[in-house]
């Protein structure tokens, strides 16, 4: 599938939807607590269908409407899935699973498309042996299809979390081992999506300590309550909204996102409004107008999924911008630095690679053909560039969006812009 985009004024509100952190690690917690959880406004995309996939092979029941998830757990002691667990492209749902499948009394064998086949899981499978189960890659290379046996115990480990989603695993899921978990951290990156997943563990009464993120003690044997929650909208995804009321000169207003939320990516504002763009606030309402940006050293280590975006952010800044301090950026989807790198490089950006990130120089887009590398957010942010340039932008592996955002399309289209899938 095709997206084609042309130079449009976009102006007025978007809904934001729900957020995907939020909403994969609810329906894990919900899995995991005995009892009836409801889960409103979820996000509704590839990504998340792939979560509740993953927690209903472990024995928990999952029935959506449009407005929530309803979810019967069935506690701390998941089942034995009936047959492989294929996630999809969700790497999130991968790596939060393979801890939860450490609490089951048996075998559990996970895998995915292409990109989750290629995706680095090593250091958390190497942490789940050291903690009682047992875990290996069927081809010994760090990624997926892993096996996975429980159950695991607690005790000691050290964990290299090169990406934030192997902590958040072992978070989520020590609480409930027989005995208490040490684990020591030797690196950590996106320490906001770990703050996401302590503010579940604070919200469900979950007791553990840190010690500044390089040590975390997670007492066992405590227990996941059921619970009802209202799922904030994802900045992530309004990164997309804020990058184009930022480079178009127009205004925009974004709707349900909560600044008090501990997601990441709501940092992506206040570097918009350094650079030069002017938002204001007014409840969970954000308005943003753009004015001429400036190029600056952006350290992108918290917010590695705002890269792409950002980095076509860059290519209307005046002088040069520096995206640094990222290199986990080259683990999502796919390469995103190099992706980044060669897709606007083909629309005329001024752009070379670091090994942690981009240096780009202010240049003038043009519209042409660009691959989308099956990456949703290379995706949607090759189609804001091709809004913001003359010529027509036509970009491939356009169904990505799906895993996280399906509305994109329409969203786009009732603010004026021109895209439609071909």
């Amino acid at each position: 599938m095709f997206l084609k985009v042309e130079k449009s004024d976009l102006s007025g509100n978007i809904n934001i939807p729900g957020s995907k952190s939020h909403t994969i690690r609810s329906l894990f917690l919900a899995g995991l607590a005995k009892g009836t959880s409801i889960i409103r406004n979820p996000l509704l995309s590839s990504d998340a269908v792939s979560a509740a996939d993953v927690c209903r092979a472990f024995g928990s029941t999952y029935d959506l409407n449009e407005e929530s998830y309803t979810v019967n757990g069935n506690g701390a002691c998941p089942q034995v899935p009936e047959n492989v667990i294929d996630v999809g492209n969700s790497g999130t749902s991968l790596r939060l699973g393979l801890m939860t499948a450490a609490l089951v009394e048996g075998h559990t064998v996970f895998t995915g498309d292409y990109q989750i086949r290629k995706r680095q899981i090593g250091p958390l499978v190497k942490a789940i042996n050291n903690l009682g189960g047992t875990a290996f890659t069927t081809r010994g290379n760090e990624s997926a299809p892993v096996v996975i046996k429980g159950r695991a115990t607690g005790g000691f480990t050290e964990l290299d979390s090169i990406t934030s989603q192997y902590l958040s695993s072992v978070l989520l899921n020590a609480p409930l081992l027989e005995r208490d978990t040490h684990v020591k951290i030797t690196r950590l990156n996106e320490i906001p999506y770990v703050e996401i997943t302590l503010w579940w563990l604070d919200k469900l009464g979950i007791k553990y300590s840190h010690n500044s993120m390089k040590e975390f003690f997670i007492p066992g044997s405590q227990q996941y309550k059921p619970f009802k929650c209202t799922i904030p909208g994802d900045f992530s995804t309004a990164t997309f909204f804020m990058v184009q009321a930022a480079i178009s000169g127009n205004e925009l207003v974004l709707t349900n996102l909560d600044m008090s939320d501990p997601q990441g990516d709501k940092a992506v504002l206040g570097i918009l409004e350094d650079m030069g763009a002017e938002i204001k606030y007014d409840n969970k309402n954000i308005k943003i107008n753009g004015k001429s940006l400036k190029g600056r050293e952006i350290d992108m280590n918290s917010i590695p999924d705002a890269l792409p975006a950002m980095a076509v952010a860059a290519c209307f800044a005046k002088g040069e911008t520096r995206l640094v301090n990222v290199p986990q950026a080259r683990l999502k989807e796919t390469d995103r630095i190099s992706v980044m790198c060669s897709e606007l490089t083909k629309m005329g950006a001024d752009i070379s690679e670091l090994p942690d990130g981009l240096i780009i120089r202010e240049s003038k887009l043009h519209g042409t053909s660009v691959k989308g590398h099956d990456d949703h957010r290379v995706v949607m942010s090759l189609a804001i560039a091709g809004l913001n340039c003359h010529g027509e932008t036509i970009i491939d592996t356009a169904e990505a969006m799906n895993v996280t955002y399906p509305g994109f399309v329409e969203s786009v289209k009732s603010c004026g812009g021109k895209i439609q899938l071909i």
